[in-house]
Formats: structure tokens, C-alpha cells, sequence
């Protein structure tokens, strides 16, 4: 780790964490929390992925659905329009949406070809997006001036790193620079993350053997041929399966840094705050 210890923490000029773990544990509340305090640089690697690596894809998409109706068709090709994303850090969806849900069209599906190919796209952008993590260190010191940063991963990025292997290039380029911190769930925040997700299917970037094997058991299941699979259901299918087939994933990466709990998180409420919380949890990992 790149701290000895709670008090190297507290006294470095140049604080640098990375935050991780599934959706809905507090990463970007905590992220918002210190820029909005002011002396922290906030790194959005979905926002990265949204705009540099996949915003091509994301208007091309909005493109053909909009050539579909005839005035907008008509003012595209006339260059009278101009169609783009509007994402933010707090509104992904136009990333999410293109990401998509595999199964029937008329309920708002994409084929599962089309979909692994989507899939694959967002691999590669992760990747490039998390390698981009050690430049954006340098900008936001040499051009804001900021000497604190915090990068806010996304709920995928043990999809994309293998943390038991001691020479994967994104973990070791990651934790020779930023203190990795895992936000761990407990059994009653899987409960309500799995809850959220029941009511409200969101699209989600799998691994690509766990993507398969979950598909062929959906269909085997249902008895359904591809095109006529309900989206939703299947996303609720194997959600709790992919929060169980993460959390091994997360560990691995812990053991690169620290572990804190989406209880301590949610008691954070100013920077003085987070800096206790980084600092016990590297105290806890030294201690005997």
C-alpha cells in the first residue's frame, strides 16, 4: 500500500484513494462529498468511459433510432440537427441505455449477439478508462492544482482485473499510485441492493464466461427462444447470482488495499470524516 500507516495517511500532501465496490454502497456519494468539500479531484470512470471511449457509440445509437422517423431523418441528413448525450456524473443513463438489456425488441431487448458485442465495447473502455486514472492524477495536479483525488470505479471493475494475479497491469498500476478501498456490503445491504434492482432493472456489464452461463440457464429455464425473453426478467435473474459472483472478485482486490464498510460510509459526512475512515481502515489492516 502506498501508507504505512493511519497517520502517513492523515499527513500526506497528496492523498490518493480509489474507491470500489458494487452500485449503491456510497463510491460516488463519498466522491461528491469531497469535491464538493472543495481540494479533491473527482474521477468518474463510468463518466469516462460515457464520454471518451463510448460516446461515438452512444450518439450513433440515438442516431439510428432517430432515422426512423421521417422528420428526423430528414433534418439528419441535412445536418439541421444535432443529436449527443447530455451524461453526467449523476446521470449515466445515456451509458447505460446503449449498454442495453439482452431478449425480445418489442420489449425494449437487443439481440444477445449485439449484446455481447456491447458487452465487449464496454470491457475495453473500462480498461482504458482505469489506465487513464494515472494521467487524470497529473492533470488535476498540474492544471487545477489539486493535490487530492479520488477516483470513483465502477460497480465492474473486478470484471475487468484479475486481483490474484500479482502482475495484472491495471491492479498494479492502480495501487502503486492509489490506496484501494473496498466499501464491503453486509447481508441486509445485498438484500436491499437486490430489493432496488427488482423494482428497477438497470443495465449491467457481466464477465463475459458468467454472461453465457447465465444465459443458457435463463433460456434452458424459460424454454424461450432468444427473441422472445422478457429483458427485465432475465436482468432480475441473475442479479443476486452476479452480486455472489462478484464479492470473491472484490475481496481479491482488497487485499491490494483496505476494507471499510458501507455502514462506516454512511456515517461520513464532511472530509475530516473520510480522512478517520482511510485512516482506521489502513490502521485495522496493519494491526496484528
Amino acid at each position: 500500500m502506498i501508507y504505512a500507516s493511519g497517520a502517513e495517511f492523515r499527513a500526506a500532501r497528496e492523498k490518493r484513494v480509489l474507491l470500489f465496490g458494487m452500485s449503491g454502497l456510497g463510491k460516488t456519494h463519498l466522491s461528491n462529498l469531497l469535491r464538493d468539500a472543495g481540494g479533491w479531484f473527482h474521477y468518474s470512470v463510468d463518466y469516462r468511459i460515457g464520454t471518451r471511449y463510448m460516446g461515438e457509440y452512444i450518439a450513433d445509437n440515438f442516431k439510428r433510432e432517430a432515422m426512423k422517423v421521417p422528420l428526423l431523418r430528414e433534418l439528419l441528413m441535412t445536418d439541421s440537427v444535432y443529436i449527443a448525450s447530455n451524461i453526467t456524473f449523476d446521470n449515466l443513463a445515456p451509458l447505460s441505455t446503449y449498454l442495453g438489456k439482452p431478449g425480445d425488441p418489442a420489449r425494449g431487448g437487443v439481440p444477445f449477439a449485439e449484446y455481447c458485442t456491447r458487452q465487449a465495447q464496454h470491457r475495453e473502455a473500462e480498461i482504458a478508462a482505469l489506465h487513464d486514472t494515472l494521467r487524470f492524477i497529473d492533470r488535476a495536479r498540474d492544471i487545477y492544482g489539486y493535490s487530492n483525488f479520488v477516483c470513483d470505479s465502477g460497480g465492474s471493475i473486478c470484471e475487468v482485473v484479475d486481483a490474484t494475479d500479482r502482475n495484472d497491469p491495471v491492479m498494479a498500476a492502480l495501487s502503486g499510485t492509489l490506496l484501494m478501498v473496498w466499501i464491503k456490503g453486509s447481508e441486509a445491504h445485498r438484500a436491499e441492493l437486490v430489493r432496488r434492482f427488482d423494482r428497477a432493472p438497470k443495465p449491467i456489464y457481466y464477465q463475459p464466461d458468467f454472461l453465457a452461463g447465465l444465459w443458457a440457464e435463463y433460456l434452458a429455464q424459460e424454454g424461450k427462444p432468444e427473441d422472445q425473453v422478457d429483458p427485465d426478467a432475465f436482468l432480475r435473474f441473475g442479479y443476486a447470482r452476479l452480486l455472489d459472483h462478484r464479492q470473491p472478485r472484490y475481496a481479491a482486490m482488497a487485499e491490494w488495499g483496505v476494507t471499510v464498510t458501507a455502514e462506516e460510509v454512511a456515517q461520513v459526512t464532511d472530509a475530516v470524516g473520510f480522512d478517520d475512515l482511510i485512516a482506521r481502515a489502513i490502521d485495522r489492516r496493519k494491526a496484528p
